[in-house]
């Protein structure tokens, strides 16, 4: 379905001029909020949604279809959330799960750093002892709608190791520089975001002090990667929603251009991406609906396979329009630059390799001596 079909609403218009512009604005965040988006994964005795992951599932898929730039913002928004409501005390719980609902505050993610990607728990940004407050100083860098964020979710080291902590954005101490010209997803504004002895309550860690990577990171990851995995499969819909109109309308050599078999094969390979692709993220989705440990390796799988198929899915459809998918006229070049930056978010399609790897090791290995 579309995000019309869906929610009754639509972004498609407005998606390139988003990209142009880079920025979404604020009020695009209030509407989905007012639509039960923003608060979707968060259970109901939480003052959320309370959605099956199936739903909200679909939701994602029906964004990522018409703006990757958005459903990049609601991936951190979701994985912020997320975090205080499985890691956060009752206080803290209190105190920011009702405005996430409502889009009052929108939440941000901030583990990435100049020279730390995957290796996250490597984080440089340091946490020091400062009485009742942390005293943060560091520098976090391609994150996510950070001028639109009002609070941070920062991963930085403490004595104990890493450690999880809510930051907002207006602090003193707290800078966000633009990052422009991106690659993709350039509507959602990656941005520097430095920090110079921000004074942040200790009462505003999320999770045990030490596991903020282990534990707080980790499942933060999943959620993000669930939310890529679904707006991933969008986006192959959206580039086959494209290919067929352009290959239907345009003529080459006297005939339609979808009645050339090399462009059929293309066709015929992005539907089939996008029925796997749509299969996975619901298999994990209904292994997150029923509790099962499974649901990560399920994501992740999920997630590897919808980036790199929208990846492929892009790269057909700018075949298929030629010169025109190289140039602004024609939606497929956005869809081309946001589809590679999928491959790379929330932990690398590599670290998704290895992850599934080690799954396959234990799980299909046969036993010694059988």
């Amino acid at each position: 379905m579309t995000l019309q079909d869906y929610l009754g609403v639509s972004v498609a218009p407005c998606a390139e001029a988003w990209d142009r512009e880079e920025r979404v604005p604020r009020r695009v965040l209030t509407e989905l909020a007012g639509l039960g988006v923003l608060g979707a994964h968060i259970s109901a005795a939480q003052g959320g949604r309370g959605r099956p992951a199936t739903e909200w599932g679909e939701m994602l898929e029906a964004v990522g279809a018409e703006s990757m730039s958005l459903l990049s913002i609601l991936t951190v928004h979701a994985m912020c959330s997320f975090a205080v409501a499985r890691w956060g005390d009752a206080a803290t719980q209190e105190e920011y799960l009702a405005d996430f609902v409502s889009g009052r505050k929108i939440g941000g993610f901030a583990l990435t750093e100049p020279a730390v990607g995957s290796d996250a728990k490597a984080v440089a940004t340091r946490f020091v002892d400062a009485g009742e407050n942390w005293s943060v100083s560091g520098c976090k860098k391609w994150i996510s709608a950070a001028e639109l964020v009002d609070v941070f979710l920062v991963f930085g080291q403490t004595e104990d190791g890493p450690t999880a902590l809510l930051v907002p954005r207006l602090t003193r101490g707290l800078s966000v520089v633009p990052i422009s010209g991106s690659l993709g997803f350039r509507a959602a504004r990656t941005c520097e975001v430095k920090f110079d002895h921000v004074l942040v309550p200790k009462r505003w860690t999320i999770g045990p002090q030490g596991q903020g990577f282990g534990w707080v990171a980790s499942s933060a990851l999943d959620v993000g990667r669930f939310c890529i995995a679904c707006g991933s499969t969008g986006l192959i819909r959206a580039c086959i929603r494209a290919s067929s109109a352009y290959a239907r309308d345009r003529r080459q050599f006297g005939v339609p251009l979808g009645e050339h078999q090399l462009i059929q094969a293309m066709l015929a390979e992005m539907t089939t991406d996008y029925k796997a692709a749509r299969a996975l993220w619901r298999a994990a989705a209904k292994e997150r609906e029923d509790l099962q440990p499974g649901s990560i390796v399920e994501t992740t799988t999920a997630k590897y396979f919808a980036s790199t198929a929208s990846s492929r899915a892009s790269n057909h459809a700018v075949q298929i329009h030629g010169a025109n998918g190289c140039g602004p006229d024609f939606p497929v070049q956005r869809y081309f630059r946001d589809a590679r930056v999928t491959e790379i978010i929330e932990g690398s399609n590599q670290m998704q390799q290895l992850m599934i790897a080690r799954d396959a090791l234990a799980a299909f290995a046969p036993k010694r001596g059988k």
